[in-house]
Parts: C-alpha cells; structure tokens; sequence
C-alpha cells in the first residue's frame, strides 16, 4: 500500500464529529488537518495496511493527524532510529500523538532502543520527553523478555516519581501514573512500592480540553482482586 492509498482510506473513514472536536482544540497545530478518527478504528486501519517503515516515514511528513498516527502504528520496531526518535519527538504536541507513541504499545516500545531513549528522556529539560520516558517504561513493564530490565530499574523509576511528581506538569504526572500502575502489576515487591507512592500522590487529575475525565485512580488498579490474586498478595 502507498500513500496515496492511506490517505484515501482515511478520507472514507472520515468521522464528522471528531472532526468538529479537532477545530475546536486550543493547542491544535494551524498547519494540521484531521479526518476526526478515533485511536481504535485507526488501530484496525493500521493492522489492514501492515508494517511499512519507509511508508510510516512518508506519512509522518503528512499535515494529516490521523496519517501520523498511522505512521507510528505501523512503523518497524527494528529500522526505527535514535535520530528518527529524536525528530519525532518535537512533533509530539497535538492531541494523543505523544501517548500513542510512546505508551500504547506500538513500535518504538518494541525497539531494542526503547531503554537508550527511557534513560535518554528521563531527566530531559522537556517535557514531551520525560513523558515518553514514563509512556515506554510503561510498556517495559508489561515485558516478559529475559531481556526486560529487573527491580532494580523499576525500584528507582518508582522513587524518581516520590520525588519529582509535585513538580511535573499534568501530562507528565498522567505518564507518572502510568508507569507505576505498570510497574506496580509486575510482581508483589514493586506493587508494595509502587503503591506506597500512589497513596501518596492521590488522585492524578488529567486536564482535557474536549472532555470531562474521571481521575486516574492508581490505587485502585493496585488493589484490585485480581492484582491481588495475579501477585499472591
């Protein structure tokens, strides 16, 4: 499939009311169109259309939101780049863009660079940054690999977040969020850190300009019957 070819489907998959929703975004790039496609349609779109990295390149380059979602769905986990991760990045800053690439278990999560660009973002002067460094040991988390990182990466994840949640912006704190109800559902001795941490912080409020959304509530996930019986708890 070419590029042409995408952006016809997503012409046909166009939603009217995303649409509205788009324009009416405060912080939307002027420069940035969208067909108004939510994530989980896109998502089947993006499995229809298969893996293609030189294709996801292409359609990163597009003014078309919904294409560069697409392009970080269907990019190749093994031909993504430290430099490509890097120009990305700075283009994180409309509507989930930085979510779904870091934290939804696409490409870049599965790249045998995804600890180098945790480790990299982590104390970035960004913001953008440090929230993807959250997003992928999100996903890191979830990884059954021998090659996962042991309790001794994850103890010191959930400490830098003790120390440095209050002062984060609110993008960064959801991200904080995720990360420790990651890492707080591998095994029963990061669920006693991780949740240790969650009473402390509380509810996470998560600002959102289109909608009204419950606050993510870490303890509850961390305690629920069926983390309980998973950790033997």
């Amino acid at each position: 499939m070419n590029y042409t070819q995408v952006i016809e489907i997503l012409k046909a998959n166009e939603n009217e009311s995303g649409i509205l929703k788009w324009k009416q975004r405060k912080t939307r790039a002027k420069k940035i169109e969208s067909f108004g496609i939510g994530l989980t349609v896109l998502r089947k779109l993006a499995k229809q259309i298969g893996k293609d990295h030189e294709l996801a390149t292409q359609l990163w380059e597009s003014d078309i939101y919904d294409a560069k979602i697409i392009s970080i769905l269907i990019d190749d986990p093994k031909q993504i780049t430290i430099e490509q991760a890097e120009i990305q990045v700075e283009g994180l800053n409309q509507g989930q863009l930085a979510h779904v690439f870091s934290a939804c278990g696409t490409p870049l999560s599965k790249s045998p660079l995804a600890m180098d660009l945790i480790l990299m973002w982590k104390d970035s002067k960004d913001a953008i940054r440090r929230s993807c460094s959250y997003g992928l040991t999100y996903e890191l988390s979830k990884s059954k690999k021998k090659s996962a990182p042991d309790n001794t990466f994850f103890l010191e994840c959930v400490e830098k977040i003790n120390h440095s949640f209050e002062n984060e912006s609110n993008s960064v704190q959801v991200s904080m969020g995720g990360a420790l109800l990651g890492i707080g559902k591998r095994n029963a001795i990061l669920n006693v850190a991780a949740l240790k941490v969650a009473n402390k912080i509380g509810l996470i409020q998560i600002e959102s300009e289109n909608r009204q959304c419950e606050p993510f509530e870490v303890v509850k996930h961390l305690t629920s019957d069926y983390i309980k019986n998973k950790l033997g708890l």
